[in-house]
């Protein structure tokens, strides 16, 4: 009688252990944001030198992972789809990226890297929303200032950009933002170049 009890206590720790052991957790995708490839230089090269920063976001989406909108008043938090850097930071490198085509300038960057401080013109983003709709459309809504070098007037600025999804998954709702920056960054290179004190 112990020997079968202890036949099945023994064989229940294995199939328990063989049932955990099959039990694997799905691996996080990581995505990061990218310049939009279809935008074009403005000409001749400039010598504009300009920094991106700071940035800031809403605390809903200042997180590593994906947070996409279920409803008016209802949002998911996903646990495996997860942005491979601070999602502030991504903000600030693409549209600096854009911003360096758009002013064919290459002199964009999210660090004061000139060695005149009086020459740079600094871009305050403060982006408002941040929405992704899975399978739907995302938008950006981006509140920004284009301070001139020296003591020249700040300009400011709101661009609201909605981009359908085309497709199921995370990589085409990403791929939505990205163009979604682009028009955010098209808004800040018009204040740029139209502002006299260049």
């Amino acid at each position: 009688m112990r020997y079968a009890a202890a036949c099945f206590r023994c064989l229940l720790i294995a199939l328990v252990a063989g049932g955990l052991g099959g039990c694997k957790s799905p691996s996080a995708s990581f995505y990061t944001l990218s310049p939009d490839r279809s935008l074009a230089s403005s000409g001749a090269t400039r010598s504009i030198a300009v920094v991106i920063g700071p940035v800031t976001i809403p605390d809903i989406v200042d997180r590593p992972q994906i947070v996409t909108r279920l409803g008016d008043n209802e949002v998911e938090v996903n646990e495996f789809a997860r942005w491979a850097q601070p999602l502030s930071g991504d903000v600030g490198r693409v549209i600096a990226a854009d911003l360096a085509v758009l002013l064919n300038s290459p002199q964009v960057s999210v660090y004061d890297t000139t060695r005149d401080p009086l020459g740079v013109w600094h871009v305050r983003i403060d982006v408002m929303r941040f929405e992704s709709a899975p399978g739907r459309d995302v938008t950006v809504d981006v509140l920004w200032a284009v301070r001139p070098p020296a003591k020249g007037r700040t300009v400011t600025g709101r661009s609201v950009a909605r981009e359908p999804v085309s497709g199921a998954g995370f990589e085409p709702m990403v791929a939505a933002h990205d163009r979604a920056l682009a028009s955010v960054s098209r808004d800040i290179a018009a204040a740029l170049q139209a502002n006299p004190v260049q």
